[in-house]
């Protein structure tokens, strides 16, 4: 894959990221927040689900060989639909997003310094907390009323 198709999906995956919680957030005005978050990771494990086993990439066969930690992706991945479908109505989803995004930023960049889970080590340096102290900005601007 070229990287021009990889940014055109990265491009389209935050737009879905964008989307979705208020999406779920009307859900939940119907159902409750956790069963909203439950029927958004119900559908989308039926989509990959049916996406797994048509494309034969992979093996569901090889899990026992995973490391507990390594099964605990959809727990992050439940906690943040949910709390995105608790704040969306209380604050708004640009302030959602930007709360969110700083703090997956500010998350990465030690995950990345102290190379955690068996990635690569990259340094924090001047230029990267910069970038940090102005997404901070940033956020506080998008977030006070």
């Amino acid at each position: 894959m070229s990287n021009v198709w990889l940014f055109i999906l990265m491009i389209a995956g935050g737009v879905a990221v964008a989307v979705q919680p208020s999406i779920n957030a009307r859900l939940a005005e119907k159902t409750g927040f956790l069963q909203a978050a439950t029927i958004s990771f119900a559908v989308g494990t039926l989509i990959l689900l049916l996406i797994s086993l048509s494309t034969h990439q992979g093996s569901f066969r090889r899990i026992g060989q995973a490391d507990w930690w390594q099964l605990s992706g959809g727990l992050f991945g439940a906690f943040f639909v949910t709390m995105t479908i608790i704040g969306v109505p209380r604050i708004g989803t640009t302030a959602v997003l930007a709360l969110t995004i700083v703090s997956q930023l500010v998350a990465g960049l030690a995950m990345d310094h102290y190379g955690l889970f068996g990635m690569r080590g990259i340094p924090f340096d001047l230029k990267r907390s910069i970038g940090v102290g102005l997404l901070l900005v940033g956020v506080f601007l998008i977030c006070k009323r």
